[in-house]
C-alpha cells in the first residue's frame, strides 16, 4: 500500500457569520459498519488535471453545497495527508490510490443560508444527504476516525483566523 501516490484534494472549512462552520451528512460512506456520528464532514474533492487548488476549493465547494457567495479567510500552511484504512482501500477509487493529500481553505459564506443546496447542488449529483453548521470544537468527532488527524491540523491552521475574523 505504501508504494501507491496519494490522490490530490482539497477541503473546504466554511464558515458562516456567527463563526459556525459547515458540515454535510455523507451520502455514502467511509464508515465500516456505518456509524451515523462519522457521516458528517466539510466539504472536500480532487484537483483537476492543470486546476489550481484555491480554484478547485471554489469548484469542489459549489458542487457539493450550490455556495458560490464566499471570501477567501485563510489557506493552509501545508498539505495534509491521511491514509485510507484497508477496507476502504479496496472500495475506494479503484484501489490507485493509499489515501489523500490536501491543500485547506477557508471561506467566510457572505450568502443566506437558502443559497445552500445539498440536494442537487450546481446541477452536480448530491454527495451529502443532509447538512448544518457546527461549532468548530466539534469537528474532529464527526469526522471519520481515520481522518481526524487532517481535521486536527485543520483547527491548527484556521481555529486562530476564524476566532479573529469573527471579532
Amino acid at each position: 500500500m505504501t508504494d501507491l501516490p496519494y490522490r490530490r484534494c482539497v477541503g473546504i472549512m466554511l464558515v458562516n457569520a456567527d463563526g459556525r462552520v459547515f458540515v454535510g451528512r455523507r451520502k455514502g460512506g467511509d464508515v465500516e459498519p456505518r456509524v451515523r456520528a462519522y457521516e458528517w464532514q466539510m466539504p472536500q474533492g480532487g484537483i483537476d488535471r492543470g486546476e489550481e487548488p484555491l480554484a478547485a476549493a471554489k469548484r469542489e465547494l459549489y458542487e457539493e453545497t450550490g455556495v458560490s457567495s464566499v471570501e477567501l479567510i485563510a489557506e493552509s500552511p501545508a498539505w495534509y495527508a491521511y491514509d485510507f484504512p484497508p477496507e476502504v482501500l479496496a472500495r475506494t477509487r479503484s484501489g490507485r490510490y493509499r489515501g489523500q493529500t490536501q491543500r485547506w481553505f477557508a471561506f467566510r459564506f457572505t450568502g443566506h443560508d437558502a443559497e445552500v443546496n445539498v440536494a442537487s447542488p450546481g446541477g452536480h449529483k448530491a454527495e451529502f444527504s443532509d447538512w448544518r453548521w457546527a461549532d468548530i470544537a466539534e469537528l474532529p468527532e464527526l469526522i471519520v476516525p481515520f481522518k481526524r488527524g487532517v481535521y486536527d491540523e485543520v483547527l491548527k491552521a484556521f481555529a486562530p483566523v476564524v476566532k479573529a475574523s469573527d471579532a
